[in-house]
């Protein structure tokens, strides 16, 4: 008999679990964000839109970029979740590391700027190369590249901008054209004049023919009569009287026979300052503590002095308001403009050039109700009355006269207005709102009755007035036109037709149609002068190219031209007795134009 065989049971074996591998990463989408990054720049830099548009679109494409990437990459189960937070520690130490340790001029505006396009790209081309390499080669890409990008703007300085909003970037460490002027006042002792100190000759300056005494000449238009010049400049180019490094400012000049006035930054003062026109140097020089800057057009004052009866009047960034002797320097009164008016200084600095008229001195101050313009008493700066006005404007009062009625023309944020410049009283408004919205250019009475005013959102209009026996005011739309919109640029009038800078191109405008005859001729974002007795222009570039053009509306005609200084130029330049006055942020010079009239060879 056979014994059974034990029969054994199997052992159930544990389960062991197998990994699932972790999803592919796919980078077509950072692809995808990086290259509509810069289509969308390329679209906007190529839309016809004003530069404020043009900025804030850049920083809002730049930003969008930003956010959709972080948003994709941290989305990806592809990575491991310890590897994103990594990422977006690093992201946002960077960030704030940038912010605290950066140069000033960079800040989070400078950052948002550029910053995410040009990561986003490096970061899109990065996984394309390392997509099938290991996690841990991804990320540690992918924080050498934040650490690269975000690092150079740890090493540089944005100097600000052009007109068409292109940087100009140098290395943190290299000195400023600030910091050289600086350093060469305090190294040559004859250059550098005590603060406020008083000149030797202290005679009181009155005006005499030729002068220029305000902002844009004899009422603000840019003209200059009675006075003709050599227009053979390849034959007998102007000869340079002299030319030295000057402290950053937009500012104009006041000329008054062999005296020069300007303004200027030194540091941390912002400086009034009075020239030897004939050589540059420096006859007196009052200082206020205060400095403006911003990313875009750097530091310094941005309006320009002006002369009336023995004193000279300015207003510097921070708006303060000063009332000095012309001869001396000495200070007759000043006022904190921005304090009175419970205002705080608009984005790029108070920019307005103050208005001497009736024994009143008017300024913008921009404060909220009836504190937008001020009118303070020459003899001894007591405010006589304000008058509301839009919240932002970089433009100047304006004196205007119809018939027997003067009024002051202020342009804002919020439209024109006219103001009785005795009462302060509103005679009539053009109501035009665009909060925010820079408006620069000066308006031009033209045909008696007429008033020309423009700006980048609204182009040209010409306004027609008609007086009532009431004492009220009609105005009357003539045109409105797109054919010439000026930004910071202002404009002149002759004969009938306006010429004025267009997106940096000059153009011929018919002030009766508001129709462009002509549009040519590249000079950027600079400045006009209209030699009216010539019926010439003298345009001054954006980079400190002087040129003559012919004001004729039949076609465009350049008859000569000179490299006058270098660099960004936005101010204003002067002619007067016979000499070529130019200045930017960097640079101050003297040419001659012509043969000086007899009575400019003495100072006054």
């Amino acid at each position: 008999m056979s014994t059974p065989v034990a029969q054994t049971e199997s052992i159930p074996q544990p389960m062991i679990p197998v990994a699932k591998p972790r999803p592919r990463l796919r980078v077509w989408p950072a692809v995808v964000i990086a290259v509509a990054y810069w289509v969308a720049i390329a679209t906007i830099m190529k839309l016809d839109m004003v530069i404020s548009q043009t900025f804030f679109s850049t920083v809002i494409t730049s930003f969008v970029t930003g956010l959709a990437f972080i948003v994709w990459l941290y989305s990806r189960r592809a990575l491991p979740g310890k590897d994103r937070l990594i990422l977006l520690a690093a992201l946002i130490v960077a960030t704030a590391l940038v912010i605290v340790l950066g140069d000033p001029s960079v800040g989070p505006m400078g950052l948002i700027f550029a910053g995410p396009g040009i990561l986003c790209t490096a970061a899109a081309v990065w996984l394309l190369i390392a997509r099938k390499w290991s996690t841990t080669v991804i990320r540690n890409g992918l924080l050498v590249l934040l650490a690269l990008v975000w690092g150079q703007f740890l090493a540089v300085r944005i100097n600000g901008v052009d007109g068409r909003q292109s940087a100009s970037i140098s290395p943190r460490w290299q000195k400023t054209a600030e910091d050289l002027y600086l350093a060469e006042r305090a190294s040559t002792s004859t250059a550098a004049t005590p603060a406020n100190a008083e000149p030797a000759d202290t005679h009181p300056l009155t005006l005499a023919s030729g002068d220029w005494p305000d902002f844009r000449g004899e009422n603000r238009q840019g003209e200059l009569h009675g006075v003709k010049i050599p227009t053979d400049w390849k034959a007998a180019p102007p000869k340079l009287l002299w030319k030295q490094r000057i402290g950053p400012a937009w500012s104009s000049f006041v000329v008054l026979g062999n005296r020069l006035f300007t303004q200027e930054q030194r540091g941390k003062d912002e400086a009034v300052v009075c020239l030897d026109a004939a050589t540059g140097k420096e006859l007196w020089a009052h200082l206020n503590d205060g400095r403006f800057s911003d990313g875009q057009a750097g530091a310094g004052p941005r309006s320009s002095p002006v002369f009336a009866d023995g004193r000279i009047y300015t207003m510097g960034a921070t708006g303060v308001v000063n009332c000095l002797d012309a001869a001396t320097g000495k200070q007759i009164w000043s006022k904190d403009a921005a304090k009175e008016a419970g205002a705080k200084a608009p984005m790029w600095g108070f920019s307005s050039s103050p208005l001497v008229t009736g024994g009143m001195v008017i300024v913008y101050a921009g404060g909220p109700g009836n504190k937008g313009l001020l009118a303070y008493r020459t003899k001894d700066g007591q405010l006589a009355w304000s008058a509301a006005t839009g919240p932002i404007s970089y433009s100047s009062a304006q004196l205007v006269k119809f018939g027997t009625e003067t009024q002051v023309l202020f342009l804002s944020d919020n439209g024109l207005i006219a103001i009785d410049p005795a009462t302060g009283k509103q005679r009539w408004s053009y109501d035009a709102p665009a909060p925010q919205m820079w408006r620069v250019a000066q308006p031009r009475q033209i045909e008696g009755s007429a008033i020309l005013f423009g700006s980048e959102d609204l182009g040209l209009v010409r306004l027609d007035l008609t007086p009532h026996s009431d004492g009220t005011w009609t105005t009357n739309v003539a045109w409105k036109s797109q054919a010439l919109r000026p930004a910071y640029n202002d404009f002149v009038y002759q004969d009938g037709f306006v010429y004025g800078l267009d997106k940096g191109l000059l153009c011929c405008v018919d002030t009766k149609t508001g129709e462009r005859r002509w549009k040519q001729g590249r000079y950027g974002f600079g400045q006009i002068l209209l030699l009216a007795d010539q019926k010439l222009l003298f345009v001054i570039s954006e980079y400190g190219k002087g040129v003559l053009v012919v004001a004729t509306p039949e076609h465009f005609q350049e008859v000569g031209g000179f490299e006058a200084i270098s660099g960004k130029t936005w101010n204003h330049p002067v002619i007067a007795h016979g000499r070529l006055y130019a200045r930017n942020s960097e640079e101050i010079a003297c040419y001659q134009l012509a043969p000086p009239e007899t009575h400019t060879a003495q100072a006054r």
